[in-house]
């Protein structure tokens, strides 16, 4: 290049530098973004002048195509001398007809720089800081996304440096949530739970260039697949947990988001990440729709019931993928009590109410109380922790590791119209349980059938419902008086032993006779008679409660349910009118999905 041609690129760079300090380095970008086609138009012009034998073309948007804006955007950034000094030639492309940018493109030429491949080479090499999942823990890229460790979920599509253009934030990270293996029943991938890593890469052009003054930086993520989620409208009011511990299994670090936001179909909140670059280390944080429950947790609180007086611990099978089906046996009470949690994988908050409870009833604190004494004097109780580990351990939502939701899989039920391969299955039965698609639920119902059941409880999580609620077995031939005065007695008991439970919001019940057999308290309400119900716990804060919803009271809420247990004992085979000697209190209240 000679030296009129070299003396215009320094002019050129030396007015952004200048406007940089006199506006901001925020300012200065924009202005570089802003001047980067009139300054590569004539950058062309003045190539012509002094290689004359460059033919008439058109220069691409491409930021490929401006290694003159490449080098000035590495000039912003800092970097080696020698990648400034190697851009000296624009790339030039034949002639073809202009196109509007898509935004892809333009994303691209946002985020492009120039790197040399090593001191001594002479030509630099281009490395788009936008990258694709394959390629998303590069050493160039501003953030790593990880999904891979036990019970992760969340895949990244893309990222944007922003630089303030967009809610004052500074990059905009795109994610996807991975689905569920098909289901066959419901002949759909469900998603909807999430849980990654974020991690700042501080060898990252960007960090050591334009964000290289900067003590923090805040990045925007969003789910771009939210729309499409098992229950989408359940993004309205949602918040999402985020922690900036090392693991994500520090269930008392996390804490919810303030700016979580669903609009016209895209989940969104922010997050700053501090920079801490005098250690040259991550500024990671963890980002989930409820705070994982770890399988290495759920193995620790099975040792610990183990060892502890007066349990027993067996396993009743194993599951798709060969994990032990856990159950906890405790008490010599006459009345059996089973309960079960996580059937959906993705409904972390089962798992730490399993904790609340094994924790209180076996004194793992050693703190012992009365209540707990007298449950196991009145009850055998059978607790499984967790039914679903495979998926779990997977990051589904729904399903286990064969694809079965295994809260449709506890009796045979009508297949679906078109079977996987498009055959006509309309006129069959979809046999359920079984052994080879859902374990969980054959081995554990052997069991049942074995040992009876007189009380029984499936703790779920519920997306939209933004309440603890109970929801009972009005739609089975067996629900009468009986039924309904043990469930609005246990209800009732349970308001009074913790305040976040609540009675008058739930599903609406089934009409009489119409409920599904092949769910799972419907199905245990019919098959033994007894009282049954499935709990369900918010993902969202717990209306007109404190705010603060999460493990810890998710495991509050576990050990209060044996005091609604030791109260409706002694009626749970009380062939009598016992409902006429509770209290006014205790009456059931028919619940509403509306609030």
């Amino acid at each position: 290049m000679s030296r009129c041609m070299a003396m215009s690129k320094l002019m050129f760079a030396g007015a952004l530098l200048f406007a940089g300090r006199r506006r901001g380095g925020t300012t200065a970008f924009q202005l570089y973004r802003q001047s980067s086609a009139t300054a590569s138009s004539a950058f062309v012009t003045a190539s012509r002048a002094h290689h004359p034998r460059l033919p008439t073309t058109s220069v691409t948007t491409s930021s490929n195509s401006f290694p003159l804006r490449a080098s000035l955007r590495d000039l912003l950034e800092g970097g080696n001398n020698n990648a400034r000094s190697s851009s000296s030639t624009a790339e030039v492309v034949k002639s073809t007809p202009p196109t509007a940018p898509t935004k892809a493109a333009v994303e691209n030429r946002i985020e492009t720089t120039t790197l040399p491949i090593n001191d001594n080479e002479k030509t630099p090499k281009t490395q788009p800081l936008k990258t694709s999942p394959s390629s998303s823990s590069s050493s160039n890229s501003i953030l790593s996304i990880s999904d891979s460790y036990d019970s992760g979920n969340g895949e990244f599509v893309s990222f944007l440096i922003a630089d303030g253009e967009e809610d004052y934030t500074d990059v905009i990270v795109h994610v996807n949530i991975k689905p569920d293996p098909y289901t066959d029943l419901e002949q759909k991938s469900h998603f909807q739970s999430f849980s990654f890593r974020s991690t700042i890469n501080y060898n990252s052009p960007a960090i050591r260039g334009i964000f290289r003054d900067k003590k923090s930086i805040k990045v925007k993520y969003i789910v771009d697949n939210a729309s499409d989620a098992s229950y989408a409208d359940a993004w309205n009011g949602a918040s999402i947990f985020v922690t900036k511990k090392s693991t994500p299994y520090d269930a008392d670090s996390w804490y919810r988001t303030s700016d979580t936001t669903y609009e016209n179909g895209v989940l969104s909140w922010t997050h700053v990440h501090e920079l801490n670059k005098e250690d040259n280390g991550d500024s990671s944080a963890y980002f989930a729709y409820f705070p994982p429950y770890s399988y290495e947790r759920h193995l620790g609180l099975i040792a610990q019931c183990a060892e502890s007086e007066g349990a027993r611990v067996f396993s009743l099978g194993q599951t798709v993928e060969g994990r032990e089906i856990d159950c906890v046996k405790v008490g010599t009470g006459p009345r059996k009590c089973w309960i079960i949690h996580r059937q959906h994988p993705g409904e972390s908050m089962a798992s730490f109410y399993a904790e609340g409870l094994l924790t209180r009833l076996l004194g793992l604190n050693d703190k012992w109380d009365t209540v707990s004494e007298k449950a196991r004097e009145l009850f055998t109780f059978y607790i499984v922790p967790n039914m679903n580990p495979d998926g779990s351990a997977n990051g589904y939502l729904r399903t286990n590791a064969a694809g079965s939701n295994l809260n449709r899989e506890w009796y045979p039920s009508p297949s679906p119209p078109l079977a996987a391969d498009g055959s006509d299955t309309s006129s069959e039965m979809y046999d359920a349980p079984t052994i080879h698609r859902s374990p969980e639920v054959y081995y554990l119902l052997k069991r049942m059938d074995e040992s009876g059941c007189d009380a029984f409880l499936d703790i779920h999580g519920d997306e939209a419902l933004p309440f603890n609620f109970l929801a009972g077995s009005q739609g089975m031939s067996v629900w009468g008086k009986r039924l309904e005065s043990l469930h609005g007695a246990f209800l009732a008991s349970y308001e009074r032993a913790n305040q976040d439970m609540q009675a008058k919001v739930s599903y609406d019940p089934d009409k009489p006779n119409e409920g599904m057999t092949n769910i799972c308290s419907n199905q245990i309400a019919e098959r033994f008679d007894c009282f049954s119900a499935t709990l369900e716990m918010p993902f969202k804060q717990c209306w007109g409660r404190p705010a603060g919803w999460g493990p810890e009271r998710a495991s509050q809420l576990g050990a209060s349910v044996l005091d609604a247990l030791c109260y409706v004992q002694p009626h749970l085979r009380d062939d009598g009118d016992f409902w006429e000697g509770l209290l006014d209190e205790d009456a059931y209240v028919e619940p509403s999905s509306k609030y």
